[in-house]
């Protein structure tokens, strides 16, 4: 199906004459006269000229069904042929593969899917494991599972990167199998546009904070810049937290800001002897995201709530996240934590390896 329909090739061919031959003009009134909100949802300059061709040689714009044309079956040579192509590279993209082989590729997704009987699994997004990593992680499930008879009394924090245009897209990674291989992609962390730190417990949520400058642009999150989260956020934010008492721990990762000989002292302080930290009471393991509760559900969720708004600058993004943090009721903020039990049995079962089997659902 052609994405623009005859009309409107024809307000462009149109408006092509009406404006001195100016393609970029037309892509401008196009968007005006269809309402569009972004310029790359119009037609091109090169396609708008490909039409005015189009309409000087034949009288048309649209696309003339070809004569003479043998539609490419699933006979049994492709079925070979793609079956060879997926034992061989079963990462490939359908559109790749069709151009590999010559094959149009709604052929190739028949012959995958009702010849092969396969199915384009997702890839998994995971940080990459170091070979000590296997050890810690263990060793960190096997010290939480017996040090704590629940969790509810924990503070899991973090920080998160949003960016003003989306999230990681997963749609297109698949991967052609009869059964799922539940293949992982690892990927280092990106540099984000807006830094937020927050806090969840079985309770609720501490946040969020934004690390910015006086005059709101996103900074560095730095050793200083984390002390002084945690002494003009935090400190007064936990004496009106239900969820905080003098028993209350707290959880941070081993980002460089979280330990220095600067910021670790502090958090101590507000959290004496039952912290869950590289260098605290309860070592935390690193690269470690699946095992933490604002990595494997706060953010994710967040930013799928955040995103569905469409926010269109930063104050508007910051102001859906403060709305959407806000709205987590407190006992799904309880499952989560019910989950991170699962989550630390998982992480023992397979000796400290990726957790592929434990899905957490809203």
């Amino acid at each position: 199906m052609d994405r623009f329909t005859g009309p409107q090739r024809a307000f462009c061919v149109k408006q092509f004459y009406l404006n001195h031959f100016s393609p970029t003009i037309v892509r401008r009134l196009f968007r005006s006269e269809y309402d569009l909100h972004d310029l790359n949802l119009c037609p091109s300059v090169v396609l708008i000229k490909k039409w005015v061709e189009k309409f000087e040689e034949t009288g048309s714009t649209l696309n003339m069904k070809r004569e003479g044309t043998t539609r490419t079956t699933r006979s049994e040579e492709n079925v070979l042929r793609v079956s060879d192509s997926v034992r061989q590279n079963p990462d490939l993209s359908t559109r790749k593969r069709s151009a590999e082989l010559g094959i149009p590729r709604t052929s190739v997704r028949r012959i995958l899917k009702l010849d092969l009987k396969l199915h384009p699994y997702k890839i998994q997004l995971v940080q990459e494991l170091k070979p000590n990593d296997l050890n810690l992680r263990k060793l960190f499930a096997e010290t939480m599972l017996e040090r704590f008879k629940s969790f509810n009394n924990i503070l899991f924090s973090d920080e998160a990167h949003f960016h003003l245009n989306g999230h990681v897209n997963k749609q297109n990674c698949r991967y052609w199998s009869t059964e799922n291989p539940k293949a992982k992609h690892e990927r280092p962390l990106h540099s984000p546009k807006v830094t937020v730190w927050a806090a969840i417990s079985s309770k609720g949520i501490i946040g969020p904070y934004f690390f910015e400058d006086s005059r709101g642009r996103t900074i560095t999150v730095n050793s200083a810049e984390y002390v002084k989260m945690l002494r003009e956020f935090l400190s007064p934010q936990l004496q009106e937290f239900d969820g905080y008492n003098s028993r209350t721990w707290f959880q941070q990762d081993g980002a460089t800001c979280h330990t220095s000989n600067e910021s670790l002292p502090v958090v101590k302080e507000l959290f004496s002897k039952k912290l869950i930290s590289r260098r605290g009471d309860i070592p935390w393991p690193p690269r470690s995201p699946d095992l933490s509760p604002a990595d494997f559900f706060l953010w994710g969720y967040l930013k799928q709530r955040v995103y569905n708004h469409k926010p269109r600058a930063l104050r508007e993004l910051k102001e859906k996240i403060r709305e959407e943090m806000a709205a987590i009721p407190k006992a799904l903020c309880d499952r989560v934590l019910t989950n991170f039990h699962s989550r630390l049995q998982e992480c023992l079962s397979r000796d400290g390896g990726h957790l592929n089997d434990i899905i957490f659902k809203k």
